[in-house]
């Protein structure tokens, strides 16, 4: 069993991932944590890019997935808690269940603010390469809607601040919830 937990914050683009994931790793109680953005290892394309939302995207997206995982997996075991953020719904989950059939502690929280919310927040951002497109952020807002088995790791961030979703996920990691195994 590798004692470093994986946190994946996943949900769609608006719904808060990232300055979640930021917050978290910022107050973990592990002595070492990393927030990964794994947008990131999208914008590392410098030719050949397609929009990973695009369903011709798939082979693309399996490669970074992989590599975000054999990452996570590497840096868990060196000792850090891991906060992954990313557009990382179900259709992914299973390299992640994959780890913690290995031994790892893989936590799997969706952010989902309704879908007006989402597309206020995702088409009001400003950062460089922020999906932005009203229905592409709805689109994959959609994807979100009914999560079957995960329904149970979703929390609605409609009309909460920042601080308080980070408070509540430690309550929930405190309690040995949001588990994927």
């Amino acid at each position: 069993m590798y004692s470093s937990r994986i946190i994946i914050i996943s949900g769609p683009p608006g719904a808060g991932k990232s300055s979640i994931s930021r917050k978290l790793a910022e107050k973990s109680v592990s002595e070492q944590a990393i927030h990964m953005h794994t947008d990131d290892f999208y914008n590392y394309i410098r030719k050949g890019y397609i929009p990973p939302w695009l369903p011709e995207a798939g082979e693309q997206n399996t490669v970074i997935i992989e590599s975000i995982i054999a990452s996570v997996a590497r840096l868990a075991s060196g000792g850090y808690e891991v906060i992954v953020d990313g557009v990382l719904g179900p259709w992914f989950v299973e390299p992640w269940l994959e780890l913690a059939q290995i031994g790892f502690d893989v936590r799997y929280i969706i952010l989902r603010p309704s879908k007006q919310v989402t597309i206020a927040r995702a088409t009001a951002r400003k950062e460089a390469n922020a999906l932005t497109d009203v229905n592409a952020v709805t689109d994959m807002w959609q994807l979100f809607s009914d999560l079957g088995l995960y329904e149970s790791h979703v929390i609605d961030t409609s009309n909460q601040s920042a601080e308080e979703t980070v408070a509540l996920i430690l309550r929930l990691l405190n309690d040995n919830a949001m588990r994927i195994e």
